[in-house]
């Protein structure tokens, strides 16, 4: 339960920056705490994204993922990027990701980020 709480507070954090740095990822609410709910409740969308639909698409795209000696990743990450942008949308979560090289590079962002905060942050259960 504890590395779940840890990799969600990542992902938010991660969020939080791409949303600070690419003006085309947008997170709007009318106080500081909603947007930080709502931030929280993003990050979630998007841990569950990675963890059911993000493997499932790296294996279809195994192939590619060989010839482009990984650079797919970005693609991948983008994709999966816009997909939480989409199903926010579906659950009123005011986020949006604005186009595909918004979402390339932010996802390049959000990996970065991430990996650094899993770093520093305490693991385990």
């Amino acid at each position: 339960m504890k590395n779940f709480v840890v990799k969600t507070l990542a992902n938010a954090g991660a969020l939080g920056v791409a949303i600070w740095r690419l003006q085309d990822i947008t997170l709007t609410g009318e106080s500081t705490g909603k947007k930080a709910l709502t931030l929280i409740l993003v990050a979630l969308v998007f841990g569950l994204v990675n963890v059911l639909v993000k493997p499932i698409v790296k294996l279809l795209t195994l192939p590619l993922f060989i010839l482009t000696l990984g650079l797919i990743t970005l693609v991948v990450n983008a994709l999966m990027l816009l997909l939480t942008s989409w199903l926010a949308e579906l659950f009123d979560l005011s986020f949006h990701v604005e186009g595909f090289w918004t979402a390339v590079l932010g996802g390049l962002i959000i990996s970065i980020v991430s990996w650094a905060l899993n770093v520093v942050l305490p693991d385990g259960d």
